[in-house]
């Protein structure tokens, strides 16, 4: 008995280990930053440009093929790895469609400093959209890819924000449910600490929002999506992007859904 005991307090002793490893390393889990400040040439052979225009700090970058009369600014919040520039293509099929397209750096990310946690990130997020607004007017679309979906279903909480539509791409219902998933030896819905929860964020929200999920995402499966789909009571319009997987899209700018997704939120918000 008194080695099963011994035996059990080893399994006990090692599990509560592997809990405050979890718990002590969760952010380097989350995010994966990619850092640097690319220069001026890079950013002009990639079609982009630094924004504010003319800032010593910028905090985003900028198309710059969008249309001398865009239809409005589309600023996007990008998922947890890499840095925005990685982000191009969202750029480039955007303007396609006749929008101005802000891609917003967060902070600990790219050249910026901080290091990112929810607070910092959405607080953040909402303060790239006033200025926007500020220098661009309205109307204004914001779209959040995976993690940045999670950013920008937080920021737009806030109803005073001058957004008009949203678009969520692999989106989770909530940190929480997805890290439990992932994860189900370990109490991950106690350990976190950054949560984004989608769900409780975009409870009573009015504006539309059109959620994309790739099929056989095995990062953020659909069934999250679906998920927050079906809770959302404001308008909206799910689209399931057949044998797409996380990072295996169709994401050329011709590809259809990407005007679908536009044309739809557009309409749907008005602006």
């Amino acid at each position: 008995m008194s080695r099963v005991v011994r035996f059990l307090g080893l399994v006990a002793a090692g599990y509560a280990v592997i809990v405050f490893a979890a718990w002590l390393l969760q952010r380097r889990m989350l995010y994966f930053p990619e850092t640097g400040r690319p220069t001026e040439s890079q950013l002009q052979a990639s079609g982009l440009a630094f924004w504010p225009p003319g800032q010593l700090e910028p905090v985003a970058l900028v198309g710059s093929h969008a249309p001398a009369s865009p239809h409005g600014t589309v600023v996007v919040f990008h998922g947890n790895a890499g840095a925005s520039w990685h982000r191009l293509f969202i750029a480039h099929a955007l303007e396609r469609e006749g929008w101005r397209v802000v891609l917003a750096e967060y902070p600990g990310y790219g050249w910026r400093a901080g290091r990112p946690s929810e607070q910092t990130l959405v607080e953040d997020a909402q303060a790239t959209i006033r200025r926007v607004h500020a220098l661009h007017g309205d109307p204004i679309l914001v779209w959040g890819e995976s993690l940045g979906a999670g950013v920008a279903a937080a920021a737009v909480a806030d109803p005073t924000l001058p957004v008009c539509g949203l678009v969520l791409f692999t989106p989770w219902d909530s940190l929480a449910e997805l890290a439990q998933s992932h994860y189900p030896i370990l109490p991950a819905k106690l350990l976190l600490r950054d949560r984004y929860d989608s769900l409780r964020n975009l409870t009573g929200t009015s504006l539309p929002v059109a959620i994309v999920a790739a099929e056989r995402d095995a990062i953020v499966p659909a069934l999250h999506a679906r998920r927050l789909y079906a809770a959302l009571s404001s308008p909206k319009k799910l689209w399931i992007l057949p044998d797409a997987e996380h990072n295996a899209f169709p994401s050329h700018p011709t590809a259809p859904w990407w005007n679908e997704v536009i044309d739809w939120v557009t309409r749907a918000a008005g602006c």
